[in-house]
């Protein structure tokens, strides 16, 4: 059940589930592994953070696999072998990223190459990875995690925003190649979410101007990104693929 006495969305149709989350030590991605686990959904995460995993499969039940998704073949191999051990994945949540700050004049093509890998690259391949036990259960949800950075153009993120936007045309195409084997293919737009990693780039006065732009005058937390990712890869949006959908408060 949630933690402090909220009530969330249950959905039957994801108890029993087998879930893959990229990037799932920490920050939303961690938030996403908690709301699975609540659903009663098998939970299997991939990162790097050991120390931060550990602990939020100590927590959840969920199983941690240390893997570095910028070794495709690595970690390709690796998803390949969790799902001879234990079955398919039915739902496949693309969340790794690193929005390191960066300026257009200091990006070299090692760093160009480092900052596709981390943030574009590993999406498909571990798509590429889940798609045949999808096919063999009869289908599957795979939701990739976008960002609103490239939609309001924030200052020193080029190289994330371009794969960002990269992302909501690859949901578009995967959804449309996919879509004859029953596998839905969504995107989650988060807007600015309030995790450890991001108050390193915010001071009070930054957070009060969030707020400020955003409709609704609130900071956004990993749990409300992670609602909508429950139930897009819940069996009541069965109808729902190849779109974008924000989770931003408004923010404009």
């Amino acid at each position: 059940m949630p933690e402090s006495g909220e009530y969330r969305a249950v959905y039957p149709s994801l108890r029993g589930k087998r879930v893959l989350v990229t990037g799932g030590g920490s920050g939303i991605g961690a938030g996403i592994v908690e709301a699975f686990a609540n659903q009663g959904a098998a939970v299997t995460f991939l990162d790097i953070l050991e120390a931060e995993s550990e602990q939020l499969a100590g927590k959840t039940g969920a199983r941690f696999e240390r893997v570095d998704l910028k070794d495709t073949r690595s970690s390709v191999q690796r998803i390949k072998a969790l799902v001879d051990e234990n079955g398919p994945f039915n739902v496949l949540v693309n969340n790794a990223a690193n929005d390191d700050r960066h300026k257009v004049d200091e990006v070299t093509e090692q760093y160009w190459d480092d900052r596709l890998a981390v943030n574009l690259k590993h999406q498909f391949f571990s798509t590429q990875a889940v798609v045949p036990g999808m096919r063999t259960a009869g289908g599957g949800s795979i939701i990739n995690l976008g960002s609103i950075s490239w939609h309001l153009a924030l200052p020193d993120l080029v190289l994330y925003q371009t794969c960002k936007a990269a992302i909501e045309g690859l949901t578009r195409a995967l959804a449309r190649d996919l879509g004859g084997d029953r596998i839905r293919v969504n995107c989650v737009v988060p807007g600015n979410i309030r995790t450890p990693r991001q108050m390193q780039w915010y001071t009070p006065e930054g957070e009060a101007a969030i707020v400020e732009a955003q409709c609704l005058n609130c900071r956004l937390e990993p749990k409300d990104v992670a609602a909508l990712v429950t139930f897009l890869a819940s069996d009541d949006a069965g109808g729902m693929t190849g779109h974008e959908y924000f989770v931003d408060a408004g923010w404009r």
